[in-house]
């Protein structure tokens, strides 16, 4: 059933719900844009739209409820406007296309991941853009200081838990030159932060050059005029390499920021996930950035409730995360996921799940709560996020923190010339767990 790209003789209102990580936002992003470059206008709710495409997650089970409670909602504003399309893409999209066409015959039509093209013909507009250029005309939906640059898709792990390799298939690089090129593009816009994002950022160029190549990548970014802070998201701990952090600990530009799920410690858990690499060599990379990199903040995620995990697993687990107090620290209970190694194993009770999952996250708010704390009295870099005039408020980020994942700063009594974007000095006067409170320092009028 093909689409219309005109509503009352009008180029149709398309409205985009995104749900699920970063590189979707990217890629709705990429979408928006070719759809803006043809004269759509974009809407800001579902309500009021023509067209509803819904960029869906399929990750865990709770993100896969996420995706079909939008589709389901849009399927109720369909039940009012009947000329309503319902546009379903991303990775649930892309693993379970034959089972949502069955369930939900609402839905005009299903896409995978990056089918940028055919939604285009889906919806009558020309699909005329080369795929190595659609990134030229992207519609940022971040706040403009900062965007996300995904720079590979796919990857080549088989951890046992993650069906990712089922939805985005095998990694493969966009090429530096494509990756420069689309950077130079939003640093011109007025992009002062670029979050590089990938599932295995570290595999960078290994398909394309037959080596890691994420280093000189890096050295090419940070060439460009305009950026000021960058953050790499998602290495791999059996492919970052030690120049990586040595290049990490000289460069002005790159902020010291080590994002590297582990998702487990016991070497005995790592190989019943499938992860590769060794509880030993997660050590030595945390060391080397912590010795290497004094300001180093190290983030990690874990995976809590695999099958297999002992008692004995959760509780060194536990003890490491106690060992390393790492700065930010995110937690998965177990998803049991279809067409996955570990979908063959027993799995663990909910209950038991849940109660590991609070144990680490009791820890964790202890430690971060402990952490921030002696940030107080200290004068740092913060990046402005938002400002609220009327309230004399405003929100930040230390280097430490990606936007929308990490810690805040919450800055009162501000001063009349602060405004999104800036990098300012401030001077932390409290903390709570997960927020530092501070003042601006007034800038030097002379």
């Amino acid at each position: 059933m093909a689409g219309s790209n005109k509503h009352n003789g009008k180029p149709p209102r398309i409205h985009i719900t995104t749900l699920g990580c970063a590189k979707n936002v990217y890629d709705s992003e990429i979408l928006m844009g070719q759809l803006k470059a043809r004269k759509a206008e974009l809407v800001d709710s579902p309500e009021e739209a023509d067209v509803v495409i819904i960029n869906t997650c399929g990750f865990i089970h709770l993100a896969k409820q996420e995706s079909v409670d939008a589709i389901l909602e849009a399927e109720q504003l369909k039940k009012q406007d009947p000329s309503k399309k319902i546009v379903v893409c991303g990775c649930l999209s892309q693993r379970y296309a034959r089972e949502l066409r069955r369930e939900l015959p609402a839905v005009d039509a299903f896409f995978g991941t990056e089918d940028y093209q055919n939604i285009l013909k889906f919806l009558n507009f020309p699909d005329d853009t080369p795929p190595e250029y659609l990134f030229e005309q992207r519609y940022l939906t971040t706040r403009s200081h900062y965007a996300y640059l995904k720079i590979s898709e796919g990857c080549n792990h088989t951890c046992a838990f993650c069906a990712i390799p089922l939805m985005r298939g095998r990694h493969r690089s966009r090429p530096i030159s494509q990756v420069v090129a689309e950077a130079r593009m939003l640093a011109e816009r007025g992009v002062k932060e670029l979050i590089l994002v990938a599932q295995d950022t570290t595999f960078y160029g290994v398909d394309l050059y037959q080596k890691p190549r994420i280093v000189d990548l890096l050295e090419e970014l940070e060439q460009i005029e305009g950026l000021v802070w960058i953050r790499l998201h998602y290495l791999y701990p059996t492919t970052v390499p030690d120049e990586l952090i040595a290049f990490m600990a000289r460069s002005s530009r790159v902020v010291p920021y080590l994002d590297m799920p582990i998702q487990h410690i016991t070497d005995r858990m790592l190989a019943i996930m499938k992860r590769g690499g060794s509880s030993r060599r997660i050590r030595e990379i945390f060391e080397l950035a912590r010795q290497r990199i004094p300001d180093v903040t190290l983030r990690t995620t874990l995976i809590v409730g695999h099958p297999g995990e002992t008692d004995a697993d959760f509780q060194a687990l536990k003890a490491f995360v106690q060992e390393m107090e790492f700065d930010r620290l995110g937690v998965f209970t177990y998803s049991h996921e279809e067409n996955t190694a570990a979908y063959a194993m027993e799995d663990l009770p909910e209950a038991l799940k849940e109660a590991r999952y609070q144990e680490i996250m009791e820890l964790q708010r202890e430690i971060s709560f402990r952490k921030n704390r002696e940030w107080i009295g200290q004068t740092v870099a913060v990046m402005i996020d938002e400002v609220d005039p009327e309230n004399r408020l405003a929100f930040g980020r230390t280097r430490g923190d990606s936007p929308e994942i990490d810690n805040e700063v919450i800055l009162e009594d501000i001063p009349g010339d602060l405004a999104g974007g800036q990098i300012r000095q401030v001077t932390i006067v409290d903390a709570s767990e997960y927020e530092l409170y501070g003042h601006v320092e007034r800038l030097n009028s002379s």
